[in-house]
């Protein structure tokens, strides 16, 4: 087969997985800290220019109450109101993270499945719980689509990310909900659903589906990454077993303060701009990408980030380095390997600096 030109969507052959077992434990803030802080940062996926002035000044402002133990129920109440669902199928957690934590302890799995490449924490949650975790790899030869067939009928416990970290992939609602079924436990990872263009394709208000758990994180488009605060929606018996597994006062007052701001009309008006302004912004980087000869593209990309393969892509980074940007290894999600890097979606003149340091290197 030839190669392909641009930015294509991904069709050549590839290597199922790395030669290696990819680190777990490694995420993007890796890229940027330290002495690395000063680099400009397309290595994390948080929004830049957050959090807002107005939502620091709401969480300043509940600092007064510290002395008192958190109470999460207003902050639940405003979640559910949010997605239109009672508030006991909320569960706020201290970021998503978190949550994947208490899906490990709490939800009773014999044949657990995660499906990658993706966000690798719950597969490293659900090992460190004692579970032996199966894998189903998504071929990047199909950029990274599902069928639902590929995941075993026996599997009793599925996560998968929507859209996928770090392919960008939108998985259609349709396919994600012919995976639930009686007996099983479904999780689907949102923590970028609120950077897509209307949250098509997210499942956060289905009440319909057996065994769906339903995963958002408010760190990303708030720029809460240091506050922890996500939730959980599912049915009412899953967040109470859930909920058995987490600490007493597991979210600070700060956090909930945070929660219940994000979901006001206000705020929910301003993240659906953010994520029509990320989505031109990406347009805009993928456009740019489409120079280069030797890079190619998973499309089409739906998050705020986006997957490319190139050659020596360890060697390029380590130069982008020298020139001043961090971007985001690949080699450490099952079903990558070292020929990819995860690049996150920043304004348009980032992207064009980025971009002629790029050729520079490539050159």
């Amino acid at each position: 087969m030839p190669p392909r030109t641009g930015s294509a969507p991904l069709r050549d052959p590839g290597p199922a997985a790395p030669p290696h077992e990819p680190d777990l434990r490694h995420h993007g803030d890796a890229e940027v800290r330290g002495a690395d802080a000063g680099l400009t940062d397309l290595a994390v996926n948080v929004r830049t220019g957050t959090p807002p002035a107005w939502l620091k000044a709401h969480i300043a402002a509940s600092l007064d109450g510290l002395a008192a133990y958190p109470d999460g129920r207003a902050a639940r109440r405003a979640v559910a109101a949010r997605h239109g669902l009672p508030a006991d199928r909320v569960l706020l957690t201290s970021g998503a993270a978190e949550a994947f934590v208490l899906i490990a302890r709490a939800v009773a799995a014999r044949r657990p499945v995660v499906v990658h490449p993706q966000f690798t924490e719950p597969e490293a949650a659900l090992r460190d719980a004692g579970h032996e975790v199966g894998r189903v790899l998504l071929d990047a030869r199909d950029d990274f689509r599902l069928d639902p067939a590929a995941v075993p009928e026996d599997a009793d416990l599925v996560v998968v990310g929507n859209p996928t970290n770090p392919t960008s992939v939108l998985h259609p609602a349709e396919v994600l909900a012919s995976l639930a079924r009686p007996g099983r436990t479904l999780v689907v990872d949102e923590a970028f659903m609120d950077a897509v263009p209307g949250e098509r394709a997210s499942l956060a208000g289905r009440t319909d589906l057996p065994g769906l758990v339903v995963l958002r994180s408010l760190t990303k488009t708030w720029g809460l990454a240091g506050l922890r605060i996500g939730y959980v929606l599912a049915a009412a018996d899953t967040v109470a077993a859930l909920e058995r597994a987490q600490p007493l006062w597991p979210v600070s007052s700060p956090a909930l303060a945070a929660a219940e701001a994000c979901c006001t009309p206000r705020a929910l008006a301003e993240a659906a701009a953010a994520a029509e302004e990320i989505a031109g912004d990406r347009a805009h980087l993928l456009a740019r990408l489409g120079e280069f000869r030797q890079i190619r593209t998973v499309g089409p990309a739906a998050g705020p980030f986006v997957l490319i393969r190139l050659p020596d892509a360890h060697g390029v980074r380590a130069a982008l380095r020298d020139r001043g940007f961090a971007v985001r290894r690949g080699d450490t999600f099952p079903g990558l390997g070292p020929d990819w890097l995860r690049l996150a979606v920043r304004d348009r003149a980032t992207t064009d600096r980025f971009v002629t340091a790029l050729g520079e290197v490539l050159r």
